[in-house]
């Protein structure tokens, strides 16, 4: 019987089979909440710092441990779907998976969802313990900081997709940009300080990206208690285009690596 074009068991399978994986390695769920918690736990010092020194800092004390924090649902989100992709290809898994019904496409929402399982469980720990350790609840923004959380999160899997095509295509050789690709956006999405701080030649790059509108945003609820719908819907729009990109990016180099036999040669 021909296998169906589209399965959630499989793609069911797949999530299970990640998260077997972290069910008996401890250390692997220590690795998601301990940079989040340093991050939180410095950012936090900062923060009484700059309290009584920067009045734009005062004006709104979470400030800065908010943007750490969104800034590490965008990191992590990355993070949470090359990371597992490339388990695949350290475990030399990817040729044994294809021979099975699975679809590339499948693969990629199996690694959709294994990104937010991830990036919540890495956050949302830290999200909470900045209330006991520096009285900075960020929850206290409602519904835009699901706005917010939702935008990062998409932009994460664009990128995480791109790398993970850049993977199957070139092999191990490009595996550091799981962790150090997503850094080229953090100085040009202002997440500690607006874009308008930026030279005006690199304003219009900012602009170009949807994490962008949401720190600044997440300015406009903290200092002024404004949820920007106009930034909000950039944001948005921007994402679907970035999205659509790094799927479409994924699928072609998974193609290209079928057609030259590359499944089977990927590995440590």
């Amino acid at each position: 019987m021909r296998p169906s074009a589209f399965s959630a068991r499989r793609i069911g399978a797949m999530v299970l089979r990640h998260l077997y994986m972290y069910r008996h390695s401890w250390p692997r769920v220590l690795e998601l909440t301990y940079w989040p918690l340093v991050q939180m736990v410095l950012w936090g010092f900062i923060t009484n710092f700059f309290v009584s020194h920067s009045s734009w800092v005062a004006q709104a004390a979470g400030v800065l441990i908010s943007a750490v924090l969104l800034w590490d649902v965008l990191y992590r989100a990355n993070l949470g779907l090359s990371v597992s992709f490339i388990e695949e290809m350290w475990a030399r898994n990817l040729g044994q998976i294809f021979i099975t019904p699975l679809r590339p496409y499948e693969m990629a929402l199996s690694l959709v969802v294994m990104s937010f399982i991830r990036t919540a469980l890495s956050v949302g720990p830290a999200a909470l313990l900045a209330w006991p350790f520096y009285d900075v609840w960020v929850f206290a923004m409602g519904l835009p900081l699901l706005a917010f959380f939702v935008n990062l999160l998409v932009l994460g899997w664009a990128v995480g997709l791109f790398v993970s095509g850049l993977l199957v295509r070139f092999g191990l050789g490009v595996e550091s940009l799981c962790w150090l690709g997503i850094f080229l956006l953090a100085p040009v999405s202002g997440v500690y300080y607006p874009i308008s701080a930026l030279p005006a030649w690199l304003q219009p790059v900012s602009w170009s990206l949807p994490s962008a509108y949401v720190f600044e945003g997440m300015r406009a609820v903290l200092f002024d208690h404004v949820f920007d719908v106009g930034l909000f819907a950039w944001a948005v729009g921007l994402n679907v285009l970035y999205l659509v990109a790094g799927t479409a990016f994924f699928l072609v180099m998974f193609r290209q690596a079928r057609v030259h036999g590359l499944l089977l040669q990927q590995g440590e």
